[in-house]
């Protein structure tokens, strides 16, 4: 397959939980974790390179102290009902329990036209079903419905988190039921930590397919996926189908480690992209999760013909 589009990888560098988001004002949106987990940035660029150079805007900060003053992870930035909105996570301390952070899901509001100008408002606590750890929250619409798909912990599940799907009556609210789409289960999904986590979404072909990330966040990480006919009742466990491979992992040959964490978007001429992080070394000093270089990098990616997308490997450092 010919590919027109090529990428100067790392595309932005320090930057974790990569997200980006083509709004039908031509302009890519960015925003990922910082390596301080201080503060809320975002960018835009007319292409997927030059978000490397595009200079960020500070869209929020965390607090001094209480439930949002600390490990601010993972913002998403979505347009949705005429208005932007950054969901994101952030707790009351670095310290952990019992092997978990403290983190809680937020979200924040901003109806600018540019969501790099105006203000942006906290809208508040998404509340779930369990008051426990929760992060790595995305939303997507099917059939007029609002859907919101995050990662948390039961307290009766042996793990970390497991992945879960509910509808929203608004932007900040669940309603209905919460149910489990994915439990760590396999060997590639329980290495260090048993994690499913940072799902994305991507519609194609009468699918709905989920990538979401899997074990510690060194070069054990992993992408795995999820898929559900876009008939079926995406609120029903039974709908979706779980790849028993990873679908992207670490490539020590293309000197790629940990790949994970991804969104999905199209490149320039509408091929698809895959943007994700990644380290290009393996031995890590320290806790992998202060290690500040999981940077930014973005691929082309084809379809298998069952339908499911093929990832490939990451690919090396430098224009491909």
């Amino acid at each position: 397959m010919e590919r027109n589009e090529t990428y100067n990888n790392p595309v932005v560098e320090q930057r974790a939980d990569p997200w980006v988001y083509k709004h039908t004002d031509g302009y890519y949106y960015f925003t990922a974790s910082v390596p301080e987990y201080d503060r809320i940035e975002i960018r835009r660029s007319k292409t997927l390179q030059g978000l490397g150079e595009a200079e960020p805007v500070v869209a929020w900060r965390k607090y001094e102290t209480g439930p949002l003053s600390a490990n601010i992870w993972a913002p998403e930035i979505h347009f949705i009902q005429g208005k932007w909105y950054i969901y994101f996570a952030a707790a009351r301390t670095t310290e952990t329990n019992d092997g978990l952070f403290d983190h809680r899901m937020y979200v924040l509001e901003n109806d600018s036209a540019n969501p790099l100008e105006g203000t942006w408002t906290e809208k508040g606590k998404i509340r779930t079903q369990w008051e426990s750890f929760a992060l790595d929250a995305t939303t997507f619409e099917h059939n007029g419905v609002l859907y919101y798909v995050w990662a948390q912990k039961d307290p009766d599940i042996e793990g970390n988190s497991n992945l879960y799907i509910s509808e929203m009556s608004n932007p900040w609210t669940l309603q209905g039921k919460q149910v489990m789409i994915s439990t760590p289960e396999y060997p590639w999904e329980v290495i260090g930590f048993k994690v499913n986590e940072g799902a994305a979404v991507l519609k194609r072909n009468g699918r709905i397919f989920i990538s979401y990330s899997a074990s510690a966040t060194d070069h054990n990480y992993c992408m795995g996926l999820l898929y559900a006919d876009e008939s079926a009742d995406l609120l029903d466990p039974a709908s979706w189908v779980k790849s028993p491979e990873p679908v992207f992992a670490t490539n020590e040959e293309n000197g790629q480690y940990g790949p994970g964490h991804n969104s999905f978007t199209v490149s320039e001429d509408g091929e698809d992209v895959i943007v994700y992080h990644a380290r290009n070394y393996k031995e890590i000093t320290g806790d992998p999760l202060y290690d500040p270089n999981r940077h930014t990098r973005m691929q082309i990616f084809g379809w298998n013909e069952d339908g499911t997308p093929n990832f490939g490997v990451p690919v090396k450092d430098g224009e491909r």
